[in-house]
């Protein structure tokens, strides 16, 4: 479980395939401060540590996580966002993420608006997911606020310090983004579901 709170950013150093699976070595300033066998959210993706070399750690992808999130299009030299788990004695400061990408979505704009900046993203609504005005979403693990709520797109605004402080600066259109919606909303939608059908009957 994780709160959305970037703690850190880590450079991808080397990519090695190993049949569908591909492994990541990355290096960080946390490094000396993992272990094996912890879980670590790599742009929201939960992945688990497997070995530690010097200043880097190796993790592993399996095929069906890099179907499902931007983790297939990482080169050598990209910055992503890390967050260890949530300890149970510590401020929750974001919200309930679980490091389980629901889809990809697609960064249609960036706005600079002199002292922060609007970021708008789409992505297919036909899959269920969704957001409210004010609602919490995940963008590469980052714990945001949505505004402009629509059908298949939102906008999130970007304080300076989440902007310096994670890979959203360099984000540009065209560029795929790992999305999680509020668990709590998706539990509701599952659960009032079989009521809207019957109130479409």
């Amino acid at each position: 479980m994780f709160t959305g709170i970037i703690e850190n950013t880590a450079i991808l150093k080397d990519i090695q395939k190993n049949g569908t699976n591909v492994s990541f070595f990355f290096e960080s300033s946390i490094t000396p401060e993992l272990k094996v066998d912890q879980s670590l959210s790599h742009n929201g993706v939960c992945l688990t540590v497997e070995e530690i070399i010097g200043n880097q750690y190796r993790v592993t992808a399996i095929d069906e996580t890099l179907k499902k999130t931007n983790l297939s299009r990482l080169k050598t030299g990209d910055t992503v966002n890390l967050e260890r788990s949530m300890k149970s004695d510590a401020r929750f400061d974001g919200h309930m993420v679980q490091g389980h990408v629901d889809q990809v979505g697609e960064c249609v704009s960036v706005e600079d608006q002199n002292g922060s900046w609007k970021i708008r993203i789409k992505y297919d609504g036909i899959t269920g997911n969704m957001t409210v005005e004010k609602g919490s979403i995940c963008l590469n693990g980052i714990s945001l606020t949505v505004f402009e709520s629509e059908k298949d797109s939102f906008s999130v605004a970007i304080i300076p310090y989440t902007w310096t402080h994670t890979n959203l600066q360099f984000v540009k259109p065209g560029d795929k983004i790992n999305l999680e919606f509020d668990i709590v909303g998706k539990y509701l939608t599952k659960m009032f579901a079989p009521f809207a059908e019957k109130l479409k009957s």
